[in-house]
């Protein structure tokens, strides 16, 4: 378990300095496209617009993740790591070895998911 923990603080860390590299250089180029402005050409402005949206999306990810380390680390605190959350019983530790932020069972994680693709948007 010691093992677990120790992957899941390298894991932080790395996340932690990953997401604080996206935003620094997604405020580098908000600054430099002020200072230039915006370009003639649509085509340009619509690359411009994809690249944006692709790092907000790739933050967005890491910050989920980051969430779920974190979300571990503070199991391994209150002595439930290893437990699921849904139902209360073990992970098995070979899901935790490939997934050390897992927080859920397989049969709950699939049950999850079953519910998750059976809804529909509003």
């Amino acid at each position: 378990m010691e093992r677990l923990r120790r992957r899941l603080e390298e894991e932080k860390e790395r996340l932690t300095k990953e997401l604080s590299r996206l935003r620094e250089l997604r405020l580098a180029r908000d600054r430099w496209a002020e200072t230039r402005g915006y370009g003639d050409e649509r085509s340009e402005d619509a690359t411009k617009t994809v690249e944006l949206e692709k790092g907000l999306a790739l933050e967005e990810n890491l910050s989920n993740l980051l969430e779920e380390v974190n979300h571990a680390l503070y199991k391994f605190e209150v002595g439930t790591y290893g437990l699921c959350d849904l139902c209360g019983q073990p992970i098995d530790p070979e899901r935790l070895e490939i997934l050390p932020q897992a927080n859920l069972c397989v049969a709950c994680k699939a049950h999850k998911a079953k519910n998750a693709r059976g809804r529909h948007p509003r």
